[in-house]
């Protein structure tokens, strides 16, 4: 490279720069005018950024921007002069101007080349707008410029595609914030220099933690240093009753004047490494905040753009809509910055499509033309909390019920019982929309689906609340940084594991008699409803390890409408622990997704609670799930299980009684669909039913039990009060074992049959 093409090169970066900088403060200003043609600032704030940005085009030699500059910068002075009314049309023109100039100093040749062949076009509607001779539209956007293609929704999850070009630059718009900071000098460190920082600062920080069990210890040893002390002071005294010689008395004098002297040496070594743990706690978390604060970015880092693509995304959809903005300066991660940038995208154009209602509707029912959409971003208990809320239609439930039926999500039955927490809940499913044809805008079913994906993997949570006519709102929360986080730090087969917060609902502890069996599975009472109980150390393979004989430590998880409680040894307690990755060689560790180390230097995997629920079903399909007995340990395989069926208490309880007397494990169900339920989901040696039943009779469970692969082989014993030989042949023909009549039952009857078919209860 020549030196006349560096110094081109240079100067073209200096222009890309200065482009960055500029095109925000127009575009900023040009929002603004929209609302308020008049405002003397903001004309004076655009005209002095597009004339900044003509002269900066000249000195590189951009003849094309500064064509486009100079046109924009007459649409402006005749605004100031009073000769121009600013419409919505002319600020379609000065916005597709401002993206032109943005992307015609581009690196990339293509896009340079694009923004040129756009100028002559760009440059003639201008100059017909400002002489008056263009009608301004105000009621649709003008056509896109050829940088600014029209809206189109995404195909997957993704960061969306075909925004206008003021949305197209996060990476840019970042590198450019990182070059102003109100005047202070900034030095452009790479990321991974960054992550690295981090990376040792955490390390230290975590490190000058273990100086304080080593303290412990030396005061430990200051105690028994102080009670040898009194020992030798009393040997000392004895000797003196007992007459000992001098010479043992000397003895005894100069050991205990060696244990003072190494009392007094270890109390100074003690106040001196104290003071210097404490300074040293001080400095490592100083070191770890100024690393952390170099990677936190105000979060309206990811609001440029935004505003602009709400703004043209209504225009395009013939609706006239705000972004209000609430807490922009709030400090994120910029990693966490970058991962939100998509699904914010998304709920802004779900807001506008699906939630902002026309001019015509907004008017019948009383509404402002102009909808509002707003944005609250905000701290709160390490954590970054941003409330979505608009003033739009909200959603019609009518409309949602037949969208669910239409795809056959659920029968009519079922989604006439479902609340409306539960209905909206469907908005989240994958492909689910309820647009019955797909637009460019919507109808393909990725966006809310993909807000929640991009939510996760955040470590974070959404939900959503909405008031039919009123509007819907949507509430994130997901970590300020993604180095560290705040975690429950649980005992599970004697080591320790993580839960992160943002994804616990509750911690319980269960005394034994809240578990309780129903179709089949152990649930206990949870906020007006029955959760599924299950064993955190069934789910990550450990051994069970000790566990509190009177209550069960239980972390209740949520996704969506699907809740458990993990039990769990014991709860160890809330930690900010430094997030360590793992390492890629190991690939996707099943349901883990980091490590970390606790403030003693142990270490402690934190578990990845989506990928847990997942774990759960898979157990409850395969039948594999294990029980819980009332000590929070698994319940052992050595005792055989039994399952009775039978719609009569009396009957049920007097069978559950026998059994457990002889020392078998059992379970109970109310009827045939009850217990169907329970073979599907645990494993049984034997089942005793009996057969007039309602909803599912003993005979039609037989039936099912007999045409299961996995259940061929299950022993099953009837027993009923029909006692003619038909009912017995009938019984036995659908596959039962034994038949026992009740007419004729007595206890050791029952107990002989069950020994005869499994043995004994231990063998």
């Amino acid at each position: 490279m020549t030196p006349d093409q560096m110094k081109d090169a240079s100067m073209l970066e200096l222009f890309r720069l200065e482009a960055e900088a500029q095109t925000q403060v127009l575009v900023q200003g040009l929002m603004a005018l929209e609302r308020n043609p008049s405002q003397a600032d903001q004309l004076e704030a655009c005209m002095r950024a597009a004339h900044s940005l003509k002269g900066a085009a000249r000195i590189v030699g951009l003849d094309a921007g500064v064509q486009v500059a100079h046109v924009m910068e007459d649409c402006l002075v005749g605004a100031q002069e009073g000769r121009l009314l600013l419409t919505p049309g002319h600020i379609d023109a000065l916005l597709a101007g401002t993206d032109i100039l943005l992307h015609i100093a581009a690196i990339e040749p293509e896009r340079a080349e694009q923004a040129q062949q756009g100028v002559p076009a760009m440059v003639e509607r201008l100059q017909a707008l400002v002489s008056g001779q263009a009608p301004a539209r105000a009621t649709a956007p003008a056509p896109s410029a050829p940088v600014s293609p029209p809206v189109a929704e995404p195909a997957a999850p993704a960061p969306l595609a075909q925004e206008p070009a003021a949305a197209q630059e996060p990476a840019r718009r970042r590198r450019a914030s990182d070059r102003d900071e109100g005047g202070e000098r900034v030095l452009r460190v790479t990321a991974d220099r960054l992550n690295q920082l981090l990376d040792y600062s955490s390390k230290s920080l975590v490190e000058s933690q273990r100086l304080k069990p080593l303290l412990d210890s030396l005061q430990r040893l200051k105690r028994v240093q102080a009670s040898a002390s009194r020992v030798l002071d009393g040997a000392r005294d004895a000797a003196s009753s007992a007459n000992l010689d001098a010479e043992a008395q000397a003895y005894l004098a100069d050991a205990r004047r060696l244990v003072g002297e190494c009392q007094q040496l270890l109390s100074e070594q003690i106040a001196e490494l104290d003071d210097f743990s404490f300074k040293a706690g001080q400095r490592a978390q100083s070191l770890y905040d100024t690393a952390l604060s170099c990677r936190m970015r105000p979060f309206a880092d990811v609001l440029a753009g935004q505003a602009r693509m709400v703004r043209d995304l209504g225009r395009s959809l013939g609706k006239s809509v705000r972004l209000d903005v609430d807490g922009a300066s709030t400090q994120v991660d910029r990693d966490v910055l970058e991962k939100l940038e998509a699904p914010l995208t998304h709920l802004l154009r779900n807001a506008v499509d699906h939630g902002i209602e026309s001019a015509e509707v907004r008017a019948r029912a009383g509404k402002p033309e102009e909808g509002s959409i707003q944005l609250l971003a905000r701290h709160h208990a390490g954590m970054l909390v941003l409330e979505l809320q608009d003033d739009g239609g909200g959603v019609d439930l009518d409309r949602l019920r037949t969208a669910i039926l239409r795809r056959q999500l659920s029968t009519e039955e079922t989604i006439g019982r479902l609340s409306e927490e539960e209905l909206l809940s469907f908005l989240f499913l994958p492909g689910f929309s309820m647009r019955e044809q797909v637009t460019e805008v919507s109808g393909r079913g990725v966006g809310l689906d993909a807000v929640q994906h991009m939510v996760r993997q955040l470590r974070g949570g959404i939900r959503m609340e909405q008031v039919a006519g009123q509007g819907a709102r949507f509430h994130l929360e997901v970590p300020l940084t993604l180095s560290v986080v705040r975690s429950l730090v649980v005992s599970i087969g004697g080591e320790a594991y993580a839960f992160p917060l943002a994804h616990i609902e509750r911690m319980r502890r269960l005394a034994p008699d809240e578990i309780v069996q129903l179709e089949g599975r152990q649930q206990f009472w949870h906020e007006g409803r029955h959760v599924g109980l299950v064993s955190a150390s069934q789910l990550l393979q450990r051994p069970d390890g000790e566990a509190a004989p009177d209550e069960i430590p239980v972390v209740v998880i949520r996704e969506r409408e699907n809740a458990y409680g993990v039990a769990v040894e014991k709860f160890i307690g809330e930690r900010t622990l430094v997030v360590v990755p793992l390492d890629a060689r190991l690939g996707k560790v099943q349901d883990v997704s980091a490590g970390a180390l606790l403030d003693d230097g142990t270490p402690v995997l934190i578990l990845d609670v989506e990928d847990m629920l997942r774990s759960v079903e898979k157990l409850l399909a395969t039948g594999r799930l294990e029980r819980i007995d009332p000590t929070g340990r698994l319940s052992g395989p050595s005792r055989k299980r039994v399952l009775v069926v039978d719609d009569s208490l009396t009957v049920r309880e007097l069978e559950r009684k026998l059994l457990l007397g002889r020392g078998y494990d059992v379970a109970v169900a109310v009827d045939g669909m009850d217990g169907w339920n329970a073979l599907r989901s645990e494993h049984f040696d034997l089942v005793i039913t009996d057969i007039d039943m309602p909803r599912m009779d003993g005979i039609e469970l037989v039936t099912l039990i007999r045409r299961d692969t996995r259940l061929q082989s299950l022993p099953v014993m009837v027993v009923s009060y029909k006692d003619r030989e038909e009912d017995r042949r009938r019984g036995l023909d659908a596959g039962a074992d034994y038949y026992l009549a009740k007419a004729s039952f007595h206890d050791e009857a029952l107990l002989d049959a069950v020994v005869d078919l499994i043995g004994g209860a231990h063998g």
